[in-house]
């Protein structure tokens, strides 16, 4: 599928190529890092302009930064936003997108198997200072057109980090509008690469970028685009009052993992179709869930959960795996596994897996940008030295 955005008519991939120019004539292909906490000012009236709000000038790093506005830009070009906001982790992105579009009594309607961490926040958060939730499986969304009625803002992920189920995008979003209700939606596993949520009616995009953006496992950072007008309303709540800026180092990692995002994307997608087209091979395998092109998606990411049957011991099959290894993020270089098992063991209360019946026989592969046939003959030894 194309991978041009409307918006420029070029490929993602040669957007997020283009060399980055600093201010002042300096032809600066990658953007410096501004590390600093504070900005000063040369004289009287441009520090009073500053903060009576004529001026956008620099003025603290907890507001803003040279650096981090770079990775800001960039990323609001490629989802196709008036702007983008950075944050310190993918949850300070939720959290201060939620905290700063909710009130008491607002009601909010939520994707059934969310994320781990943003079903914690709604239900011992959210929920004692007021704010109404109802869970939701996605055919809801999609069919029933005064789901969001009374609602004022709509939680959604598509796909999702476990059992990657889709939505129709243009439809919940036409929904939404009907009745007035925010749509706001966690975008990790695509990314702009492979899905535009804005393009598609969404006015939240969010993600960890963690994650596919930053690539290499070592940057842990969050960002939202979306309008000028719901950026404004976040950033004076979640970065003003609430701190979670991202840091101009971590904005410059980011910065390094966009570049490589779309060719880093390909490769994880080669992996992932080899992988969907031989799991008929295995008769262990019993379900698979690995959305692809179609919709919205433009393309297969390297996150996909499988099932096996009771023919697989499944401590066994972790153990003897080799270049996969174990843990729960996803999206870097390596490849790992997640047996749901391990998630519905985690003592964290409430629990979503057990809340929305993840099945136990399920397992996350997050697959890295090894050599595809490497992984495969890995994945098949592991199995065959699991079978019971």
């Amino acid at each position: 599928m194309d991978k041009r955005l409307p918006q420029t008519g070029l490929d993602i991939a040669t957007l997020l190529a283009e060399p980055y120019h600093a201010a002042g004539g300096i032809a600066a292909a990658v953007p410096p890092i501004v590390q600093t906490s504070l900005f000063t000012f040369d004289d009287y009236a441009a520090f009073e302009a500053r903060m009576s709000g004529r001026s956008d000038s620099p003025i603290y790093t907890r507001v803003q930064n040279p650096t981090v506005s770079a990775f800001e830009e960039m990323m609001a070009r490629a989802e196709g936003a008036e702007e983008g906001i950075g944050f310190a982790s993918g949850m300070a992105a939720i959290s201060g997108t939620l905290l700063s579009l909710l009130a008491p009594g607002d009601r909010i309607a939520c994707i059934t198997h969310v994320y781990s961490d943003t079903f914690r926040l709604i239900e011992t958060h959210l929920k004692p200072c007021g704010v109404e939730v109802t869970y939701h499986d996605p055919e809801a969304f999609e069919t029933d057109p005064d789901l969001l009625k009374g609602a004022r803002l709509a939680y959604l992920e598509s796909p999702g980090s476990m059992m990657m189920r889709t939505l129709d995008l243009d439809r919940v979003a036409e929904h939404a509008r009907r009745h007035g209700a925010l749509t706001v939606i966690d975008n990790t596993w695509a990314t702009p690469v492979l899905q535009t949520p804005i393009a598609h009616g969404i006015d939240v995009s969010l993600q960890s970028a963690s994650k596919y953006i930053g690539g290499h496992s070592d940057t842990v950072a969050g960002i939202v685009c979306t309008s000028a007008e719901i950026a404004a309303r976040i950033r004076a709540h979640a970065l003003t009052l609430f701190g979670g800026k991202l840091a101009p180092f971590e904005a410059f990692l980011l910065t390094r993992g966009l570049r490589t995002l779309s060719a880093r994307i390909a490769q994880h997608q080669r992996a992932a179709d080899l992988f969907v087209d031989r799991f008929v091979s295995r008769p262990e395998v019993r379900a698979v869930h690995a959305p692809g092109q179609g919709g919205t998606l433009k393309g297969r990411s390297g996150l996909m959960s499988i099932e096996f049957d009771e023919t697989v011991d499944i401590p066994r099959f972790a153990d003897a795996l080799r270049l996969f290894r174990l843990g729960v993020s996803w999206g870097g270089f390596e490849s790992l596994v997640l047996p749901a098992s391990v998630g519905l063991a985690q003592a964290a209360d409430p629990n979503p897996m057990r809340h929305f019946g993840v099945p136990e026989r399920l397992v996350r592969l997050s697959l890295g940008l090894e050599e595809p046939e490497d992984l495969w003959a890995d994945f098949c030894t592991a199995l065959d030295a699991a079978r019971v």
